[in-house]
């Protein structure tokens, strides 16, 4: 039991843990990001840290069903886990960017890279496993909602 559930719990913490350190390390800017114009559709501050949470888990499952079906085609396997960690690199320095940075043209730019990533770590995953693909399609919706977010937040201010 603990081996099947194990590259699990060990996916779904890594996740978790980089969505967590850049939450950690963004803290201080929220308060700016309140006082900055904000473009229609924003959703409310406490929405946020809920949605990130459950797409980083689903993120873990995803990578974890990945890793777990390696032995199918080890070489798309392995490809596919690169993508997935080259996009949790790309995400968390998006927050930093924008954020601290307050260099929202670039983060725009930086954001656009990484929705570039996740179709490519989707259509690897898909090889792989229809689901642990499907798994990413919440994270891919999200994050062209934050793109719309970053450009109209870069327009506004």
């Amino acid at each position: 039991m603990w081996k099947k559930v194990k590259p699990y719990i060990i996916s779904i913490l890594i996740a978790l843990g980089i969505g967590g350190l850049s939450a950690f390390l963004t803290r201080n800017s929220m308060e700016v990001y309140k006082n900055i114009n904000q473009p229609p559709l924003t959703p409310p501050m406490i929405l946020f840290p809920i949605v990130w949470s459950v797409l980083f888990i689903l993120m873990g499952i995803s990578s974890a069903i990945i890793y777990t079906k390696r032995s199918i085609n080890p070489r798309e396997a392995l490809s596919g886990l690169i993508i997935y960690g080259l996009q949790l690199i790309v995400n968390f320095f998006w927050s930093i960017i924008f954020f601290n940075m307050q260099a929202y043209l670039f983060a725009f730019i930086w954001l656009l890279l990484l929705l570039v990533l996740i179709v490519i770590m989707i259509l690897q995953f898909r090889k792989i496993s229809p689901l642990a693909a499907y798994l990413q399609i919440p994270y891919l919706l999200w994050v062209t909602f934050a793109g719309y977010l970053n450009f109209m937040i870069f327009m506004l201010n």
